[in-house]
């Protein structure tokens, strides 16, 4: 993620859903300041839906309750990356959701990706709001602050942040040609249904 250019310094956080211990859910996340630099898996805390420590010496992510939001409302998600990658929070601080202007964005992240209503950084009241934008599909933008994708693995969370930043770049640049066209709306319907096709474990969270 560091490497890519989606985050600078210590910037951003990742987790993972860990299998339940005795009924109690876990996730393995990202420490508080600590450069991806030097950033090793020893470093990685496991802590509780309540971000208790239950591994590690260094304190979590100040963005956990945003990763317990999130896994708690999304049953399906596995992993999430939170970055502050550039194109992607320029819209995030235009306050512009991305409209499907390419077929990617539908089939692998499923629609439109929303910025969510303002929340102060790491808040329930911002964790709920990332949680309506995102609602069924795999990305949201954080308004002021950057995007969120997820997915059922890491690979396929960073993946999809690769995705979100290149369509970004490529709807800016777009607007600033003053003109976008967007995917006609019956091919938008047909990628749709491609996305419930692809990921049928989405369904049982709400209506699409």
């Amino acid at each position: 993620m560091a490497e890519l250019g989606l985050v600078v310094g210590t910037a951003g956080n990742v987790s993972v859903r860990l299998n339940s211990e005795n009924g109690c859910e876990l996730m393995a996340v990202t420490p508080s300041g600590k450069s991806y630099d030097s950033l090793t898996q020893d470093n990685v805390v496991v802590t509780d839906f309540e971000v208790e420590p239950v591994e590690g010496d260094l304190p979590p992510s100040s963005e956990s309750l945003l990763h317990v939001g999130i896994y708690q409302r999304r049953p399906d998600v596995r992993a999430i990356v939170h970055t502050h990658a550039i194109y992607s929070s320029v819209l995030a601080v235009s306050g512009i959701d991305l409209p499907p202007v390419i077929d990617e964005v539908v089939v692998y992240v499923g629609g439109a990706i929303e910025v969510s209503r303002y929340g102060f950084p790491g808040t329930p009241e911002l964790a709920d709001n990332v949680c309506d934008a995102l609602g069924v599909n795999k990305a949201a933008f954080i308004a002021n602050h950057g995007a969120v994708t997820v997915g059922e693995t890491l690979e396929e969370a960073l993946s999809i942040c690769l995705l979100v930043e290149r369509a970004s770049q490529i709807y800016i640049m777009a607007r600033s040609l003053g003109q976008v066209t967007p995917i006609p709306t019956e091919f938008v319907a047909a990628e749709t249904a491609i996305y419930r096709m692809k990921n049928p474990q989405i369904g049982a969270v709400g209506s699409w």
